[in-house]
C-alpha cells in the first residue's frame, strides 16, 4: 500500500519488515478457495482501468510516444548531449527539502521491506545530482546529459497533468555563465520547430531569481528566506495572495513587502529590462545576467520566442539564477516546459558547489498542444512493409522462407501464422497500412515464384523466390 505524504513514511505499518501478501499469511487460504468453488460463488470481475492518473500505452499510443521521444533524442544528439538513466525508485531523502515545495507534498512514498524510506521519483534532477556526486568529483566538466524518465506525483489532475508522465530532461553542468541557459533554450526551440510549432504558438518566459533576491535584500529580508519566498510567489499563479498570506507572514514578510515585490515583478513583465534597470540599477547582477541572456538569444536567432517576465520564478527551491518557462500563447494550457539554473543543489546534499542548469519538458502538455493546433501526425500505420501468407498450410514453410528473405532485405514483415481466408488477409494488411501483400499460392510455387501485390496502386507481379531478398533490398532503398 502506498501512502501519499511529504513526511516520513513510518505511519505505513509493515509486518516483519514488510507488508506480506494475504496469500502468504493466511494458512487456510486453500481451504477457503475450495469452499468458494463448491458454493458456486462468482469471481469478482477485474477492474481493467489503470490506476487513477496513469495510462496504458497500446501499440498506436506507443507509436506516438516513440515519435515524440525520437524527436527529443535527435535534438539532444544534435546538441552533443549524452543519454543517461537512473532508478525510478529513489531514497525519499532525495526529495524532502524544507522549502514548502509542492513536490514534497506529492510524493508516492513508502517504506520498503528493509525499513528504508523510498519514493517513486517525482523529477529527475536530484537523481542526476546524486549520480554526479557519487563520482567524488571524478566527472570531466562540462557535462551535457539528457534523459526521458517517467516521473510520479500524486497531484490534482487537469488537462495535460497526470500522476505519471514522461519528461525530457536536458542538463548542463560545469558552465557558470548564461551560455548554458541560452544553449538549452535554443535546443528547446529546435524541437518546437521540428514538430511544426512556431513562435506564434509558443513563447518562453525568462527571468532571474536574482531579481527577487535583490529586491528582498533591499527590503531587509535575510538570504535564508529567499528560496522559500520564491516557492510561495510561484503559487500566486494558481491561488490569490490571501491564500498564502499566512505562510508569507510566517517567513516574516508583511503585506507591504509582498506588495512591493509583486509590483516590481508585474510592472517589469510589461516594461521589460529597462524597468528592472531602473529599479535595481545598471550594476545589478540580475540585470547583467538577463541582458547577457537576451543578447545570446538574439545570437541564436530565437529572440521572437523569448519574453522577459519577472513574474516567472518556478516552484522548485533549488533554482538560483535564470529561470524559464515555455507557455501556450493562447493561454489554454499550463506550462509546456520549464527549467533554470541550480548552482547550489549539490551543496544541499553535502557536495561541492557546481554550476548547473537544465530543463524538464513533459509529454502530456505538448501532445495536447499539437492536437489543439491540428499538427499532430496520425499514427495509424503500424510500420509494416509487407504481409506474407500461404494459401494453404502445406505452403507455410515456403511463406516462412519468403518472410526471412524479405527481412534480410530490410523490410518489416508480418507473417500470417494461422490458416486464414484471402479476404481476411487483405483486410488485415489494410488495417496495418502495409505496403505489400506477398501471396504463396500453389500454382506460382510450382514455378518457384510468389505473387506480390502493391497495396498502394493495386499492381500485382510474380517474383522468383530466390530473388526476394534483392527485391526487398531495392524496395527498401527506394522507400
Amino acid at each position: 500500500k502506498v501512502t501519499i505524504s511529504s513526511s516520513s513514511s513510518s505511519s505505513l505499518q509493515m509486518a516483519s519488515g514488510g507488508r506480506q501478501s494475504a496469500a502468504v499469511t493466511d494458512k487456510d487460504l486453500m481451504e477457503k478457495t475450495k469452499k468458494n468453488k463448491k458454493s458456486g460463488k462468482k469471481q469478482e470481475r477485474l477492474d481493467t482501468n489503470p490506476p487513477k492518473g496513469t495510462r496504458d500505452f497500446f501499440p498506436l499510443d506507443m507509436r506516438l510516444r516513440n515519435w515524440l521521444f525520437d524527436h527529443w533524442k535527435e535534438v539532444a544528439r544534435l546538441y552533443g548531449f549524452q543519454e543517461y538513466d537512473a532508478p525510478v525508485l529513489e531514497s525519499e531523502a532525495l526529495y524532502t527539502r524544507k522549502a514548502g515545495e509542492e513536490v514534497t507534498q506529492q510524493l508516492y512514498n513508502f517504506e520498503d521491506k528493509g525499513g528504508r524510506a523510498v519514493a517513486l521519483r517525482p523529477e529527475m534532477t536530484p537523481s542526476l545530482a546524486r549520480m554526479v556526486m557519487s563520482t567524488g568529483g571524478g566527472m570531466t566538466m562540462p557535462l551535457k546529459w539528457f534523459s526521458i524518465p517517467q516521473c510520479w506525483r500524486y497531484e490534482r489532475m487537469t488537462r495535460g497533468r497526470r500522476r505519471e508522465h514522461f519528461q525530457w530532461n536536458m542538463d548542463v553542468w560545469g558552465v557558470s555563465g548564461v551560455g548554458a541557459e541560452a544553449e538549452l533554450l535554443r535546443a528547446m526551440v529546435t524541437f518546437f520547430e521540428r514538430v511544426g510549432i512556431t513562435s506564434d504558438d509558443v513563447g518562453i518566459k525568462v527571468n532571474s531569481r536574482l531579481v527577487i533576491a535583490e529586491i528582498l535584500t533591499e527590503l531587509g529580508i535575510p538570504e535564508e528566506k529567499f528560496a522559500a519566498t520564491c516557492v510561495l510567489v510561484d503559487k500566486l499563479e494558481k491561488v490569490p495572495l490571501a491564500a498564502i498570506q499566512g505562510e508569507l507572514e510566517e517567513l516574516g514578510l508583511d503585506q507591504s513587502v509582498v506588495e512591493r515585490l509583486l509590483d516590481v515583478m508585474s510592472t517589469s513583465a510589461s516594461k521589460g529590462i529597462d524597468y528592472i534597470k531602473e529599479v535595481l540599477g545598471e550594476e545589478s547582477q540580475a540585470v547583467q545576467q538577463l541582458s547577457q541572456l537576451l543578447d545570446l538569444c538574439k545570437a541564436y536567432g530565437i529572440e521572437d520566442w523569448v519574453v522577459l517576465d519577472a513574474t516567472v520564478v518556478r516552484g522548485l527551491a533549488y533554482y538560483t539564477g535564470i529561470v524559464f518557462e515555455a507557455f501556450d500563447r493562447k493561454g489554454e494550457l499550463r506550462a509546456i516546459a520549464g527549467g533554470g539554473r541550480y548552482d547550489k543543489l549539490l551543496e544541499t546534499f553535502g557536495g561541492q558547489p557546481t554550476p548547473a542548469a537544465g530543463f524538464g519538458f513533459g509529454d502530456a502538455v505538448i501532445v495536447e498542444l499539437l492536437k489543439e493546433r491540428n499538427i499532430l501526425p496520425t499514427f495509424d500505420a503500424a510500420g509494416i512493409d509487407a504481409v506474407v501468407f500461404a494459401m494453404n498450410p502445406d505452403l507455410l514453410p515456403v511463406a516462412i522462407d519468403a518472410a526471412n528473405k524479405l527481412r534480410q532485405g530490410g523490410l518489416t514483415v508480418d507473417l500470417v501464422l494461422d490458416k486464414k481466408k484471402t479476404k481476411w488477409v487483405f483486410k488485415h494488411a489494410d488495417r496495418l497500412k502495409a505496403n505489400y501483400c506477398l501471396i504463396v499460392a500453389p500454382d506460382e510455387y510450382e514455378n518457384g515464384e510468389v505473387s506480390i501485390k502493391n497495396l498502394t496502386d493495386g499492381e500485382q507481379v510474380t517474383i522468383k523466390i530466390d530473388t526476394l531478398q534483392d527485391w526487398a533490398s531495392t524496395t527498401n532503398s527506394e522507400s
